[in-house]
Formats: C-alpha cells, sequence, structure tokens
C-alpha cells in the first residue's frame, strides 16, 4: 500500500452561497397638500356644527361667569360689569354648594352602580336563554330606551304617586305592610332614590346591548379551558370574560358619569318644576340661581365648575384607555 493511498483527504469547505440580492423599497409617495385637506374637508362641516352649537355657548358660559349679569343686564338697563373671579369666590365659598356637589356625587355614583351591575346582569342572562325570549328582551330594551324622558318620567310619578300610585296599592297587599297614601318624596333621599330608579331604569337598555356585543368577541375556548382548570362561573367572569370586556366597562361607566352627573329633566319634571332644596342636584341648582333667583352670572359659574367636574371624568378615561392600549 502507498503512501498516497494511507493519506487522509484533506475536507473541502462547501462554497459559500451567495445572499439574496437585496430587494430595493419602493419609495414613499409624500402626500400632497391637496391630499392631505381631503379628511380636513370631509370633516368640516361636522366641526362647523359643533363650533356652532357648542362653541358659541360654551364661550358665553365663560364670559358670563366673570361679569356681574342680572335682570338689569338682561334687559339692557345697565351694561355689563366684569367682576373677575368674584362670582366663583362666592359659590365656593357657599355651604349650600358644597351640599348639592356631594349629594350629585353621591346620586351619580349610586346610578353607575347600579346601572352597570344591572346591565352586565341582564347581558349574561341574554348569552342563556332561547332565541324567541332574547328577542322579546331585546324589543323591551329598546322600547324603554327610545321612551323620550318627558314620558317615562310621568309613569314614574303615577307609579309612585302617594294616593293613586299603584306601588303603594301592590306593596300594601303585603302581609304587614301599610303603604297606603305613603309620600314617597316626604324626603330627600327617599325622593331621589325614586328619581335614580327612573335614571337606571332609562340607562341599563344601552349597557345591556352594548355589553351584549361585547360578549359575542368573547373566545369561548378561553372559557371553556378556564372551567376544565377547576373556575366555577364566578372565576370564568372575573379572569377570562371581564378583562376583555374591559374597555367597554370602562367607556360604559364614563359615559354614565357623565349622563348621571347631568341629570335635569328627571328631577325638574318630577318636582313639578320647582325642585326643593333636599333635591337639587348641579343642573337644577344652576338652573335655580340663574332663572329663579336672575343671577345668571353666578348660575354660569355653577355651570362651568360643573363642566370642570365632568372634564375630570374625561380625563381618567382617557388615562384608562391610554393604559389598555398600551397593555395591548
Amino acid at each position: 500500500m502507498s503512501a498516497a493511498d494511507t493519506t487522509t483527504p484533506a475536507k473541502v469547505p462547501p462554497p459559500r452561497q451567495a445572499p439574496p440580492p437585496a430587494v430595493p423599497k419602493a419609495p414613499r409617495r409624500r402626500r400632497t397638500s391637496g391630499e392631505a385637506a381631503v379628511p380636513w374637508a370631509l370633516l368640516a362641516p361636522c366641526l362647523l356644527i359643533l363650533a356652532l352649537v357648542m362653541g358659541y355657548p360654551l364661550v358665553r358660559l365663560v364670559t358670563l361667569s366673570f361679569q356681574k349679569f342680572g335682570q338689569s343686564q338682561l334687559w339692557g338697563f345697565q351694561p355689563a360689569e366684569s367682576v373677575g373671579f368674584d362670582n366663583f369666590s362666592k359659590v365656593l365659598g357657599d355651604s349650600e354648594f358644597w351640599t348639592v356637589v356631594v349629594r350629585t356625587i353621591v346620586f351619580a355614583a349610586g346610578s353607575v352602580v347600579f346601572t352597570m351591575v344591572l346591565g352586565m346582569l341582564i347581558a349574561l342572562l341574554l348569552q342563556r336563554v332561547s332565541g324567541w325570549v332574547k328577542t322579546l328582551i331585546n324589543i323591551a330594551l329598546v322600547a324603554t330606551w327610545g321612551m323620550p324622558i318627558i314620558v317615562a318620567t310621568t309613569v314614574f310619578k303615577w307609579l309612585f304617586d302617594s294616593d293613586y300610585g299603584i306601588l303603594n296599592a301592590l306593596l300594601s297587599k303585603l302581609p304587614g305592610v301599610d303603604m297606603v297614601g305613603h309620600n314617597w318624596f316626604a324626603s330627600g333621599p327617599q325622593g331621589l332614590a325614586v328619581i335614580m330608579l327612573l335614571v337606571v331604569w332609562g340607562a341599563v337598555p344601552f349597557v345591556v346591548i352594548t355589553l351584549s356585543a361585547g360578549l359575542t368577541q368573547v373566545p369561548s375556548e378561553l372559557e371553556e379551558a378556564a372551567r376544565l382548570d377547576g373556575a366555577g362561573a364566578w372565576g370564568v367572569f372575573r379572569y377570562v370574560t371581564l378583562p376583555i370586556l374591559k374597555p367597554i366597562v370602562v367607556m360604559l361607566t364614563t359615559l354614565s358619569v357623565i349622563w348621571d352627573m347631568g341629570v335635569f329633566p328627571q328631577v325638574f319634571v318630577m318636582r313639578g318644576g320647582h325642585p326643593e332644596a333636599e333635591f337639587q342636584l348641579l343642573t337644577t341648582y344652576s338652573y335655580d340661581r340663574a332663572f329663579v333667583v336672575n343671577d345668571y352670572a353666578q348660575g354660569s359659574a355653577i355651570a362651568l365648575l360643573t363642566v370642570v367636574l365632568l372634564l375630570g371624568v374625561v380625563a381618567v378615561y382617557m388615562r384608562q384607555m391610554l393604559k389598555i392600549g398600551e397593555v395591548e
């Protein structure tokens, strides 16, 4: 055997493959000024309507809150005088105003909690009933939602009437209960509870319909996996359903707070156009200051402070929505 036969052959590395040719990126086409103006042109009519409907009243509200403006100024007998922050000082230094603020916050909080809890329960119930029952409930919800506020308030006023109210008659049929002639509006807490029930009754349909649409987006596979892991009905709802519905719940809660803090016709009509001191909320209190006491400047100042409170609610809502967006 020769040396050439015993020599180990050298390993030759495989040839390197040439990298694929780089695909040139298509240059981004810059939008012309005309294309950039198209969205604004489409939004212009809506923005113009908003400016006319909301812009002028808001500017006028701010202007009046810094002036002395009563009946003399309204009829042109005296010119409006600028008083700086005097109106705000008088309002913020009035103990009655802070009582109304606390009452409004408690009323709005109670209405929102009951609306969201009841709306969630009904929405979950709709997922477990038959098709025709679901259809009937949805028809009833839409009819309730579409009922005018004045009509609904009149119906509730009759239901809770002390002399002819059907609720007192039904409760009096219970053993040991005598509600004949009971006046639900003899005290502020009872009367506001009735008005709160009216507000919740009118707000629940929107919450139910919105949450029902959100529940259709919850994957059934996640719920089934949670049940296989040993989670009960509450565990599935808390750890699967509720996190998915969180953006909708935050939106509905914020809208409910804004709507319930702005309640006016329910209180105004229920009390015959003259709400007593125990029934005053921020909206009715501002109305009374402006059109009953004829101090339009202080009424504007109270309304502006209400707007500031609602802007705080909107700021919390925007912060929560940004946090949800970052997590997703």
